[in-house]
């Protein structure tokens, strides 16, 4: 199996850290690394780094050669411009089934904690199994802990593949819940996280493609022919439609299986998410960088050079950067992307 590294997201809602040259998972945001890095650590210990491939930004492309050595230049391709997750995993099946037409290949996020080695391997294990012996799109899904309104689900059937273990037939995909139905979900007993990682092999995703999304196909077809000439394809991935592989192939599909894992797993998907994963003081409290809480509960410092002070006050995100302060209650901080999508249309490049 190669595995694909899916690292040209912006991290909006990680702003003001998160900028758009310097996204989420080029961060070091829970440990010495980036989450790129520890992407590929993860990967590695499964299969050879000669088979791993990263897919991001064009704008993105030779900061991550500069600063991720071990992953070969040539194995890091760029989009012309971002358009999400299905023409992203769309272009780079393309480029490597010029090489490997058969290959299985898995995508994973570039920005996932994940605690748990052995479980990761053994659902990978399987995951590629079956997909290298079926006609079918395995996903992974994790046993979820609580009522997370912060993530999509997967509806499985409730019998195991007899040849795959912690196999299962996907029913359904639902979107992020409000917490009423996410309490009814983990009350069922057959929904699981949606974890966004996927294993197919390449003949699979592209018949996927040609039935459920025609005009992509036909696009990489013809990308497809300008690789094998050397000819540039920025035009035909100008005209596009961005869009994401769970709307345009996923849900419509009836061929997926998920693989039902324990192990430890978070998006990362928000201030709120690193607070989740982070240690606290005895009042639920977390400075990261120079900060000081006094009389306060439940808060989140990140200050990056200048001190930064809160008293009185709890369940707080305040960010501090050389050039941006963000105070947001902690139940409010789906509005952090808002806020970027605000200061995009005013055209303050500058600050995102």
């Amino acid at each position: 199996m190669k595995c694909v590294i899916l690292a040209g997201g912006s991290g909006t809602r990680f702003w003001p850290l998160s900028r758009k040259d310097s996204p989420k998972q080029l961060l070091n945001i829970v440990g010495k690394q980036s989450m790129l890095q520890m992407t590929i650590d993860r990967l590695k210990k499964i299969k050879r780094v000669t088979d791993i491939y990263i897919i991001t930004r064009a704008d993105l492309r030779d900061k991550i050669i500069d600063e991720i050595k071990t992953v070969k230049p040539e194995n890091v391709i760029a989009e012309p411009s971002g358009k999400n997750t299905a023409p992203a995993i769309g272009l780079v099946s393309t480029i490597i089934s010029l090489e490997d037409p058969e290959a299985v290949l898995g995508f994973f996020p570039a920005d996932h904690l994940i605690v748990g080695h052995y479980e990761f391997e053994r659902a990978l294990h399987t995951a590629e199994h079956l997909a290298r012996n079926s006609n079918s799109i395995v996903t992974i899904g994790v046993q979820p802990t609580h009522p997370s309104t912060a993530y999509g689900y997967i509806q499985f059937d409730d019998s195991s593949d007899e040849d795959h273990p912690g196999a299962y037939k996907v029913k359904t995909f639902a979107e992020k819940p409000h917490h009423k139905l996410a309490q009814r979900f983990i009350s069922n007993g057959d929904f699981l996280w949606n974890a966004g990682m996927f294993v197919w092999k390449i003949d699979t995703l592209m018949a996927g493609l040609k039935s459920h999304m025609p005009e992509l196909y036909e696009s990489l077809q013809n990308i497809s022919l300008r690789l094998q000439e050397g000819v540039s394809f920025d035009d035909i991935w100008e005209y596009i439609v961005p869009i994401s592989i769970d709307y345009g192939l996923l849900e419509k599909s009836n061929n997926i299986y998920v693989i039902s894992c324990e192990f430890q797993w978070n998006d990362l998907g928000s201030w709120n998410a690193l607070y989740d994963v982070l240690g606290k003081d005895n009042k639920g409290n977390i400075v990261r960088g120079k900060g000081k809480i006094m009389d306060g509960r439940n808060n989140f410092i990140q200050s990056n050079g200048r001190f930064t002070a809160v008293i009185g006050a709890d369940d707080l995100v305040v960010v501090n950067t050389q050039d941006v302060t963000l105070v947001v209650p902690r139940e409010k901080v789906e509005m952090v992307k808002e806020m970027v999508d605000f200061l995009k249309k005013q055209g303050e490049k500058d600050l995102i």
